[in-house]
Formats: C-alpha cells, sequence, structure tokens
C-alpha cells in the first residue's frame, strides 16, 4: 500500500482557503470536510487539510498557531509533470491571491524547476519538477 500524506494547514477563513486550493486544481472531498476543515485533495496519496484556527488547535494542545505571515512553519514540496505545469499552478496562485516567487539554485530549468508558493494564509507549497 502507498503512504498517503495529510498536511495540516490553520487557515483563517477556510471557504476562502477552500475557494484558492479548488483553484490550483485540489478537489473538495465533502465527507471528510465541516464548517471548521475542509479536506482538499490533490491525488489519491496527497491531501491538505485546512483547519480554522479553533479546530487547529485542538491538535497542538497549549502550543501557539505560527503566524505563517512572518514565520516559517513548513515547506511542503510535491511533484508535477513538468516546468510548465509549475509555472501554471504559480499563476493561478497570483491570479486567487497567492504569493510566488522563485528561488535560484544554480540549476538548469531543463533539469529542475520550482517555486515558492504562499496560499492566503501565508503557508508554503513547493512545486517542483525534475527531470528523473
Amino acid at each position: 500500500m502507498s503512504t498517503m500524506v495529510f498536511v495540516n494547514f490553520p487557515v483563517k477563513d477556510v471557504a476562502a482557503a477552500t475557494d484558492f486550493y479548488e483553484k490550483l486544481g485540489f478537489k473538495k472531498n465533502e465527507e471528510f470536510s465541516t464548517e471548521q476543515t475542509s479536506s482538499m485533495v490533490w491525488d489519491d496519496n496527497f491531501w491538505i487539510m485546512l483547519l480554522d484556527y479553533s479546530f487547529y488547535q485542538l491538535f497542538i494542545k497549549d502550543r501557539t498557531i505560527a503566524d505563517t505571515t512572518t514565520q516559517s512553519g513548513a515547506l511542503i514540496a510535491f511533484s508535477l509533470n513538468s516546468a510548465e505545469e509549475v509555472k501554471n499552478f504559480g499563476k493561478i496562485a497570483e491570479e486567487n491571491g497567492g504569493t510566488v516567487y522563485k528561488v535560484d539554485m544554480g540549476i538548469p530549468e531543463e533539469q529542475m524547476y520550482g517555486l515558492e508558493v504562499l496560499d492566503l494564509d501565508g503557508n508554503a507549497l513547493e512545486p517542483t519538477w525534475m527531470q528523473i
């Protein structure tokens, strides 16, 4: 059996975050979604769970939710099928309120291409393509 990865992101507005991720190509799984959370599916193995702050807080006990607009909590990298798909993902994110930038790794685009994509709450995704 393949391992499934579930990334949990705290979000201020579940509906707005859901709309953002749907525009990026994620599908909302209604069966695992409530008013407090949206279960966003990329494929059979990669899901992002969007949790409102009060629900997210239950899982971290007394720790503070990071302000991801000024602090980094994690960089979630995942693969896409081409550099063009990565660029399109970034374009759609920007068109819908996300922030996108590229880190120059000194690797030719024909070999590897990736972007840093911040969602509406500053949670970081790294769509990446590598020639393997």
